[in-house]
């Protein structure tokens, strides 16, 4: 079945309301009828199968016929602060991350961002981004649609360490050395089995200066290589994510 999130407003205790582009979506795009079943979430606390009653393109009513339990979310909230990357990259990590099941993105800029950064431009481009993970919640049957944080400067970044049990960056002069790569660096923090937070860096395209990796690791955030060889900046994104997901215990890990 088709999911939407909707605002906690349109979901009541017997009917729910779809508006806006999802209305538009059922009517147009999946030719819904009047008896057909769609997957509706407030993204919060309620999810429930609504079997569709009226339809037009601004709005779309459902009778509640199903509670759900939201299962959709991963033990471990990993949030990702990607370096901001060239093109469209960021919608790549955006799109994947939701999918793998990435809490929330943090785009931020460093020493070797080439991103001219246009702070006029800002509020677009995070609706957009936002757009785009909410999307993929809805095909990943996510329970929540991750957060799209504002841009950060690399020292605003530093000083998120603390919110998080665990926060690794991701470098790779450090391929090399297999007692510092991220699967030992999981289990070095003792986080198996239990609900943790954690915080995901992964540089631009020109990765990190060793600056910055002695800045982070000054701050508490730990150093991780992701194996012998050199990986595009979007792609280190999904494998570190994988890589957590599955030592959480979300892909049949321990």
């Amino acid at each position: 079945m088709q999911r939407y999130f909707i605002d906690a407003g349109s979901f009541g205790d017997h009917q729910v309301t779809i508006g806006g582009n999802d209305a538009h979506h059922i009517v147009r795009v999946m030719r819904m009828r009047p008896g057909d079943k769609v997957i509706v979430t407030d993204g919060e606390t309620r999810e429930a199968v609504a079997e569709l009653m009226t339809l037009s393109e601004g709005e779309v009513t459902g009778e509640i016929v199903e509670l759900r339990e939201m299962s959709g979310e991963p033990r471990w909230r990993v949030v990702i602060a990607q370096g901001l990357p060239k093109g469209d990259k960021m919608e790549t990590v955006i799109q994947k991350g939701t999918e793998i099941g990435a809490a929330a993105f943090i785009p931020f800029q460093s020493e070797r961002v080439v991103v001219q950064y246009d702070g006029k431009k800002e509020g677009k481009r995070l609706e957009r981004w936002q757009r785009i993970a909410k999307e993929a919640a809805e095909q990943a049957h996510r329970s929540k649609i991750p957060d799209i944080h504002p841009v950060l400067s690399w020292s605003a970044l530093l000083e998120q360490r603390e919110r998080y049990d665990l926060a690794v960056l991701c470098y790779e002069k450090e391929s090399a050395a297999p007692s510092r790569g991220l699967r030992e660096t999981i289990r070095e923090a003792d986080l198996i089995g239990e609900a943790r937070s954690v915080l995901l860096i992964v540089g631009p395209e020109g990765g990190f200066t060793e600056r910055e990796a002695a800045e982070a690791e000054a701050c508490g955030i730990r150093i991780a290589g992701l194996g012998k060889r050199i990986l595009r900046t979007e792609t280190a994104a999904m494998v570190g994510l994988t890589c957590l997901m599955y030592e959480s215990g979300e892909m049949g890990g321990r």
